[in-house]
Formats: C-alpha cells, sequence, structure tokens
C-alpha cells in the first residue's frame, strides 16, 4: 500500500529541510492520519500506532537534512513507517521470548536504534510537565488522551459542563506546549500532543 502524496510536497520538503515548522506541520497534518490509518492495520493497537507514527515524525524533523536526496516523500514515508512497524513488532516479540529465558537483560534494546534521542525520551518530558498540570485540568486531560473519551463523556464523569472540559483541554494544552521545552522545538511538542482519531 503506498501513501497518496499531497499537493505540493516537494516544495514543502525543501522548506522543511530549511528548517520551517510551518511547512512541516502542513505534511505531518496532510500524512499523519493516513500513515496512522495504515500502521493500525499492522499493529491493530492504537495506543501501538500513535507511538510509532510519532516517532517517525520526530524522526524525521529532527534528521530532517537527510530528506534532500529524496524523490517522493510519501514513499519513504511509507517505508520508514513499515520498517519502523516491523522493527516494533518484532522487538515486542523479542521482548516476549526473552523475558521468559532471563528477566536481567531488559534495557538492551530501544525502541530506535538511533544513537539520537528517540520519542522515548520526548513522551518522558511530556509525562513530567502533564504531572505539573492543576488537578482537574489534569483529570480531564489524561480521560481524553488516555481513555479517548469525547467532551460530553468527561463532562457527565466530572460531573461539570461540555464547555468546562473544553476550557480545561485548551488550558491544559497550552501549558504543556509552554512547560514541555524539547530544545526550544515547537514542533517536536505538536507532534506528542496529536491524537489518532479513526472514522
Amino acid at each position: 500500500m503506498a501513501i497518496k502524496p499531497i499537493p505540493n510536497e516537494s516544495e514543502l520538503i525543501k522548506q522543511v529541510i530549511s528548517g520551517s515548522e510551518r511547512a512541516f506541520s502542513k505534511l505531518f497534518d496532510g500524512y499523519y492520519k493516513s500513515l496512522g490509518d495504515y500502521v493500525y492495520r499492522l499493529t491493530e493497537s492504537l495506543e501501538i500506532t500513535e507511538e510509532i507514527v510519532q516517532d517517525v515524525f520526530i524522526k524525521i524533523w529532527t534528521k530532517r537534512e537527510n530528506l534532500s536526496g529524496i524523490e517522493s516523500f510519501s514513499n519513504y514515508l511509507f517505508i520508514i513507517s513499515r520498517n519502523q512497524t516491523y522493527n516494533f513488532l518484532r522487538k515486542k516479540a523479542n521482548e516476549k521470548v526473552r523475558q521468559l529465558e532471563w528477566e536481567k537483560d531488559f534495557e538492551e534494546n530501544s525502541i530506535l536504534n538511533d544513537d539520537d534521542k528517540s520519542g522515548e525520551f520526548y513522551r518522558a518530558l511530556l509525562e513530567k510537565a502533564i504531572e505539573k498540570l492543576p488537578p482537574q485540568q489534569k483529570k480531564v486531560y489524561l480521560l481524553s488522551r488516555n481513555e479517548r473519551l469525547k467532551y460530553e463523556e468527561i463532562a457527565r464523569k466530572l460531573n461539570i459542563s461540555p464547555e468546562t472540559v473544553k476550557k480545561h483541554m485548551k488550558s491544559a494544552i497550552k501549558f504543556l506546549k509552554s512547560n514541555v521545552n524539547v530544545e526550544n522545538d515547537g514542533v517536536l511538542v505538536v507532534i506528542l500532543l496529536a491524537q489518532l482519531i479513526f472514522k
């Protein structure tokens, strides 16, 4: 399965290589859901899919200078996503086998085999920032993010209005964006806060 190219792809890539966050956001928005749909078919797990897709985009942004020789970004995206998914699934399967054989050898492999910082590192920064949220904002954010409840469902659960839920979510995201300082890289924060929603 190939991923359909978005309009002005090659022009956007040139701008991304130059460090344009706006161009990267357009690429990200243009491919995030279709890429998620593809990875989800392989993993059948929304949580794993989200993690893999985030790692792919983090890798693309942090190594954007490597995009210069690529003729078709959509094909490149498909290939690295497929490889990332297979590596992730292979790693998980190997971990299960290894766990039965020896418990102590748990920390040797990481999701990304590169020497650069992985999505795990950036997600840990986000988790720290979530812990700093005011209690009600934190509840609302986690119900939306982890349990994937809609605003109306959160409102019923917490006995508040949907409008209050919306306000808490807006404040929480604003707080997280300003408190997750990833080497002053706003793009990585956008990637981490994005949620996959199918249909």
